[in-house]
């Protein structure tokens, strides 16, 4: 069953000029034709609408309240709430990116993810990312309340905001190796040949000479 008090950011003992400023300070916010018509805050819209016109009827304000009042005490449990699970597909995106968020909780009558609203305790959303802050970062917080025992648990998200690649070469310039010899080069190779084969020579010859005495 939809909060109608929690849609409008009001307690359930706000008076009718409670009701009217909160309303109109939401719809300023939420209404789809300053949205480009957006699915998100269309739904917002719709649901604002529906707790203002609820609650500003006397009659309708009563039942919706008794029987909310029910819905509460039956869902209610004991136990603190718990998040089990939340993440998202991808935590580094771009604008106009895709992303699928998953939740699960435990023991909270009251599921909102900033910045969609008020959810289920556990499913999934797709949505696009529009815009980043200032640091390029996205924020999605999930708050699951437990009421009877005035018990929240928070837990983020955050989404960060890649530009595109960056394509970069270096060139370096090495000098080529100079494979050709030179005639000076020549030379000097051809005198170390020929002093390391008269060295040779001359121990060959000093060695024959000590074996013939």
């Amino acid at each position: 069953m939809k909060d109608y008090y929690y849609f409008l950011g009001i307690k359930p003992n706000a008076s009718s000029e409670d009701i009217k400023k909160a309303y109109r300070k939401l719809s300023l916010k939420y209404h789809p034709d300053k949205n480009e018509n957006d699915e998100f805050f269309t739904d917002r819209f719709r649901e604002i609408k529906e707790a203002y016109e609820t609650l500003m009827d006397e009659e309708s304000r009563k039942v919706y309240d008794q029987r909310f009042g029910s819905f509460q005490r039956s869902q209610k449990s004991m136990l603190p709430p718990k998040i089990k699970n939340f993440h998202a597909d991808k935590i580094r995106a771009q604008k106009g990116d895709e992303i699928t968020i998953h939740w699960q909780t435990y023991d909270a009558d009251l599921v909102k993810i900033t910045p969609f609203g008020l959810e289920k305790s556990q499913g999934d959303r797709k949505f696009r990312i529009k815009e980043f802050d200032k640091e390029g970062k996205f924020q999605i917080i999930l708050h699951a309340t437990n009421t009877l025992l005035h018990k929240t648990v928070v837990q983020g998200i955050t989404i960060t905001e890649v530009s595109g690649e960056i394509k970069t070469s270096i060139k370096e310039d090495i000098p080529a190796q100079n494979s050709t010899t030179t005639p000076q080069k020549k030379e000097e190779v051809n005198a170390r040949f020929y002093y390391k084969l008269l060295a040779i020579i001359l121990l060959a010859i000093a060695l024959y000479l000590v074996f013939r005495q």
